[in-house]
């Protein structure tokens, strides 16, 4: 006979785990099937390890700035297996805690890759599960580039496996991921090329961010080819070239490094036999409440393709379980003014729509505010960074639509705005709020 469950998530990242364990506060039995370490892509190689890698390289930036302050300091090297070791150990002690968060929560964990065998019977391993309401959460992974040679490249998951840090390397992409991991290696010393398609980073960002970046990670000594479409990788006795469309052959290289996207985790699932529809990329379709095209099985996180962010699939999993069985009707995430930090060197912080995308809606209506600065931090060292930032106002109320930083602290100051601007804040109500000196944050608040 199956086990008869009331939610099966088939997933253990961060959004299927928080959509089991609510689900079972409010009394459901639960059961989640993932087949790897507990809290996917995000803990295990993603937003966890990736900001300790941040940290750092902010710590061999802060070295180099320290003798602007009197220190008497030099950066003699770095020991990156040290780095891993220590790294790796956090997330295996993350791992426990989420399966020690299941089991006192009395959320069942089965150690098996799941399938469909109609839509709410799996198959995992050797059992057979049923629930009357099914939640895929299977997230995403690093897309490798269709090209001959891609094979010598690593993705993300390959950055956070190196065993040490290679001299030179090219990373081929445009998007959170490759901006994030240049600044690392750039920091720490390798020597690294930022291969684009297009003319510019994070082209989904407003262009003062992009522009302000790009500007940086020069300055930092990062090479940035543009409109470079890779056609092959080539190996050369122990290292590789990277050649492209146009004909031009970039490297040597000690590694490349594919930043290009992610697609859906969904092989071997066995959708069809549940009538989950998919887009034709294979992301699932999903509507406003997390609904897929099979009554009751749902989708939620990286799986369906929007806003590929941790706390964004945390809470669709989390609104999900309290309408099913927490009896909210209604409940569901809002997928507007979600704020997002890119951990690049400086940080990036942005809430709301851009420049571009709010006159594209309301035209004329528009008025933006922005300021550049170089932060106190600065006023002591020999490398600078500069601070941009920008206020995207709409109407005669002139509320506040969009909110874009790039500097120091930009990660940490964005969380407060955000809840303003989800609040619907106006100008004038940042004009009297009383600015916190001296910070870089304090801008916002005294913009003319």
């Amino acid at each position: 006979m199956p086990a008869q469950f009331d939610l099966i998530v088939i997933g253990g990242g961060s959004g299927g785990l928080a959509c089991a364990q609510r689900a079972a506060e409010y009394g459901a039995k639960a059961v989640v099937v993932e087949p790897r370490p507990l809290g996917g892509t995000c803990v295990n190689a993603g937003c966890v390890p990736k900001k300790l890698m941040f940290y750092a390289a902010s710590l061999a930036d802060g070295i180099r700035d320290a003798s602007g302050y009197g220190f008497d300091v030099t950066l003699d090297g770095h020991d990156w297996p040290a780095l891993k070791a220590a790294r790796d150990a956090y997330i295996h002690r993350l791992n426990g805690i989420y399966a020690a968060n299941l089991e006192r929560r009395g959320v069942e964990h089965l150690k098996a890759t799941a399938r469909f065998d109609d839509a709410h019977t799996i198959v995992a391993g050797g059992d057979v599960l049923t629930a009357p309401q099914v939640v895929i959460a299977t997230g995403g992974r690093p897309t490798v580039p269709d090209i001959p040679g891609a094979e010598f490249g690593i993705t993300s998951d390959g950055f956070f496996a190196l065993e040490r840090r290679p001299a030179s390397i090219a990373i081929v992409g445009s998007g959170y991921v490759a901006a994030e991991i240049a600044g690392v290696f750039a920091a720490l010393g390798t020597r690294v090329t930022l291969v684009i398609r297009h003319e510019r980073v994070l082209r989904s960002f407003d262009t003062m961010l992009s522009a302000a970046l790009m500007t940086q990670m020069r300055q930092d000594g990062i090479e940035i080819v543009d409109h470079a479409v890779p056609a092959q990788v080539r190996r050369v006795g122990d290292h590789h070239e990277l050649w492209t469309a146009d004909g031009r052959i970039l490297g040597p290289f000690e590694c490349v490094l594919w930043a290009v996207g992610r697609e859906p985790a969904v092989e071997g699932l066995d959708l069809g036999r549940a009538g989950v529809r998919q887009y034709d990329d294979g992301f699932i379709i999903a509507d406003r409440y997390q609904q897929t095209s099979a009554p009751g099985v749902y989708a939620i996180g990286d799986v369906t393709g929007q806003l590929a962010l941790t706390p964004v699939a945390i809470a669709a999993g989390r609104r999900l379980a309290d309408r099913v069985f927490g009896g909210k009707a209604g409940r569901h995430l809002d997928y507007d003014m979600v704020p997002t930090v890119v951990f690049s060197h400086p940080p990036i912080g942005t809430v709301g729509l851009t420049e571009a995308e709010a006159r594209d809606i309301h035209g004329e209506a528009v008025r933006c505010y922005v300021s550049g600065f170089t932060p106190l931090y600065h006023a002591l060292t020999e490398h600078k960074r500069r601070a941009e930032m920008k206020l995207v106002t709409v109407g005669p109320q002139q509320r506040i639509v969009g909110l874009h930083v790039i500097g120091s602290g930009a990660d940490e100051m964005l969380q407060g705005f955000a809840v303003a601007l989800k609040m619907g804040a106006t100008k004038q109500d940042f004009d009297d709020t009383v600015a916190i000196h001296p910070t870089s944050a304090e801008e916002f608040v005294t913009m003319r």
